[in-house]
């Protein structure tokens, strides 16, 4: 049918209850009620991807609808399905300063989409099928798109406070009778100051005080609405407070202030308070906040890390070492740090070396000269003045300095000098981006274009290093290893580097010694998902040494000591229990099922099943029939029983010792919890279920099963191949291949 058709079938089959004539500019479909809006949709006649219909939508909002109060949900629907996703879940994406929102949403490219895709969390994506989920359809709707009541008080959190101050900025900062360009000269006091003091408030419109949830500074905005001019600029002093100025609204803004504010609860929750105070600073202007944003390190952390440098370094680090954070994004993990003169920012993006330069204005403890815009993974080290005059003892490094680069002249002469190197610390936290994606590993997508491999550090390098090269912290460090010899690297990372299989070539080239390590929580950073821990590791390239294993610290989400935790990994003798899987598939014949069998570590758990007929994954599918049956039990069991956790998430399952085949007892409770198991998704809709371990009369079943494979095992009546191959009787003999002993 014709799009509009579509969108008229649309509204009267699912929205009857709603207005769906209002027309928002070029938005497609919208819904709404008494209270405002609902849903905003885009729109397209043949099926489409649905994270390009989002991408179009986004792009659309972006240019006509920015200004408006947003609805509950972003939605998107063709002819065959239709997809929901809530707006705050969505937001992120308007803060990417590489996407770019000047191209016509019709003819939206592919970056773009996967850009999207990289954003918005799948989970948060509902999408239904108009032919198959008719039903859950409706009951979705019945349950998010009430007819009555105001769906826009939304509670402000850690995930939306940005979104708020921006909307914040339009509605109601214009009406605010202060001149801010002076109170930031002279009181180090922002426009954010002045929302925070309105956010700070409850129901009743009353600052609360008590609980010392104003920001700690000399200078600082409270707000009390009832009043006419409702701001008021404080000192503290050793007396007390001193008032120093009131503010009040400009013609209707105590209007515009009431309007606002009701779309919000308000005071956010105490967690929440305390998470938007620590990052004050990314309430920046808009002129220079609407940017990519990088990996904010919780201060948490940042002051962990350099306690633990201190520890590494003893106490007087900073003055006897030089820091250059090469990914410092706006710089907040050099908060803390105390001499200027040692310490370099860079970053990739220009907007944050606005920021940081911008901070600096206010107080930040960075020299405006050693803050620069460079690209690690593409540009030279080369120094900004091609005059310079070093004393280069470094031959092999040594390039022409009539070359112009970025490099301040400091830095420059550091990293040129073997000795001075000794004493640079790398102190980062780097991008996590890859190249592969979850929907790679699940066969569904393809990997990220131009995320990793698009530099000259991935092309100098790849060969040296393997797949490890998909990473772009990999490339970082394997850059500073080769170029930057015998300096310190203080790093956040994932545990790849030092356990997973695809780092064996990283591991055999990048022969640092590692002296320290701590482990946290990932859900602690910002725009990381997924449950899994972050290391800080703490290196000396000018040490050389193969990583084996070491002792980590583990500390909980509130930066408390968690437990101890043995990090290792032996790249020549360790074999995975897939490798043990995989000399066990050897049968064809009578197959009963298949197992998946994804790469061995907590994280891909989630993959492995067994089901009726091999999947398109990119997986190893190993065939199970009575002579493989305890093979495949004993696998699945000892993967499942164990609970994932977000500390052992990377931790890798090993090739077994020959107990397991003697052990009758384990085999029949590996057998039994696999036949239980949710993971066993064996089903008679995609064939024939051969794991029923009842008889019809047990269950009372209204008809014959097709299968009794399993009663029939179970009861000794079908019989496996042992090694000698000659038949047994015995459930519990060795029907397996023997595997060779390590």
């Amino acid at each position: 049918m014709l799009e509009e058709e579509l969108k008229n079938r649309i509204a009267t089959k699912y929205f009857k209850k709603f207005d769906c004539d209002g027309i928002i500019k070029r938005i497609d479909f919208s819904v709404k009620n008494d209270y405002g809006y609902l849903l905003w949709a885009e729109a397209k006649q043949q099926p489409t991807d649905i994270y390009r219909m989002l991408a179009q939508l986004l792009i659309t909002i972006k240019a006509d609808a920015w200004n408006l109060t947003p609805p509950k949900f972003l939605g998107c629907f063709d002819n065959e399905k239709i997809a929901f996703v809530p707006y705050y879940d969505v937001q992120p994406v308007f803060n990417l300063n590489d996407f770019n929102w000047t191209q016509t949403p019709s003819q939206v490219d592919q970056k773009t989409v996967e850009s999207v895709k990289a954003t918005v969390d799948s989970s948060k994506i509902f999408a239904f099928y108009f032919d198959n989920d008719e039903s859950e359809l409706k009951t979705f709707i019945a349950e998010n798109f009430k007819d009555g009541g105001s769906l826009l008080s939304t509670l402000i959190d850690k995930n939306n406070f940005i979104f708020v101050y921006q909307k914040w900025c339009k509605a109601v900062k214009p009406y605010i009778n202060a001149d801010f360009e002076k109170l930031k000269k002279s009181y180090a006091v922002y426009d954010c100051d002045f929302f925070l003091a309105e956010l700070n408030i409850d129901d009743n419109g009353t600052t609360d005080i008590a609980d010392d949830r104003t920001v700690n500074e000399d200078f600082y905005i409270t707000f009390s609405p009832n009043v006419k001019k409702p701001y008021q600029l404080l000192k503290k002093d050793g007396l007390g407070m001193e008032i120093l100025m009131p503010f009040g609204f400009k013609g209707d803004g105590l209007d515009r202030y009431a309007e606002f504010w009701k779309l919000y609860k308000r005071p956010p929750k105490n967690e929440y308070w305390n998470y938007i105070i620590e990052r004050k600073d990314r309430l920046v202007p808009q002129d220079v906040r609407e940017r990519k944003g990088a990996f904010f390190t919780p201060q948490i952390w940042v002051e962990k890390s350099q306690q633990y440098i201190a520890d590494v370094l003893g106490e007087n680090w900073q003055d006897e070492y030089y820091v250059w954070d090469c990914c410092a994004g706006t710089g907040n993990l050099l908060n803390g740090l105390t001499n200027k003169y040692h310490i370099f920012a860079s970053t990739l993006d220009q907007q944050d070396v606005d920021v940081m330069k911008e901070r600096i204005k206010n107080g930040a403890n960075l020299l405006e000269s050693h803050v620069f815009q460079f690209d690690f993974l593409n540009d030279e080290f080369l120094p900004t003045d091609g005059n310079i005059s070093t004393d280069c003892r470094d031959a092999a490094r040594h390039v022409p300095t009539d070359k112009i680069g970025k490099l301040p002249p400091d830095l420059y002469k550091i990293i040129n000098d073997p000795e001075k190197r000794k004493k640079l610390v790398i102190y980062i936290n780097p991008p996590y981006a890859e190249a592969t994606t979850a929907t790679t590993v699940t066969g569904t997508g393809a990997n990220k274009s131009g995320v990793a491999n698009t530099n000259k550090t991935y092309e100098k390098y790849k060969a040296l290093i393997g797949k490890a090269t998909n990473e772009v912290f990999a490339q970082i460090l394997i850059r500073i290893y080769c170029e930057l010899q015998r300096c310190k690297i203080a790093n956040f990372a994932k545990l790849k580097a030092l356990c997973a299989s695809n780092f064996a070539s990283f591991r055999n080239v990048f022969q640092a010694k590692l002296e320290k390590l701590f482990l946290v929580p990932a859900k602690t950073f910002d725009n990381v998902k997924g449950t899994f821990p972050i290391a800080f590791h703490i290196w000396d390239c000018d040490k050389k040494e193969v990583f084996s294993k070491i002792t980590a610290d583990a500390y909980n989400a509130d930066g408390k000591f968690y437990c101890n935790k043995i990090v290792h990994v032996d790249d020549e003798n360790q074999l995975s229990i897939n490798r043990w899987m995989k000399k066990l598939d050897t049968e064809t014949d009578n197959i009963i099922g298949f197992m998946e069998n994804p790469t061995p570590d907590f994280q891909n758990n989630k993959f492995l099943c067994i089901i009726n007929k091999k999947g398109t994954r990119h997986n190893n599918y190993s065939a199970i029939n009575q002579n493989s049956i305890f093979a495949n039990s004993v696998y699945l069991a000892v993967r499942h029983v164990i609970p994932a956790d977000w500390l052992n998430d990377r931790d890798q399952f090993l090739y077994p010792n020959d107990g397991w085949k003697t052990d009758n007892e384990f085999q029949t409770n590996c057998l039994i919890y696999t036949l239980f198991h949710g993971q066993n998704r064996i089903s008679c809709k995609q064939g024939v279920n051969h794991w029923i371990p009842f008889s019809e009369e047990e269950v009372g079943a209204k008809g014959l099963f097709d299968s009794h494979f399993m009663k029939d095992f179970l009861d000794g009546k079908i019989k496996g191949i042992g090694n000698s191959g000659q038949e047994t009787g015995d459930l519990f003999a060795d029907l397996t291949p023997q595997p060779p002993l390590l």
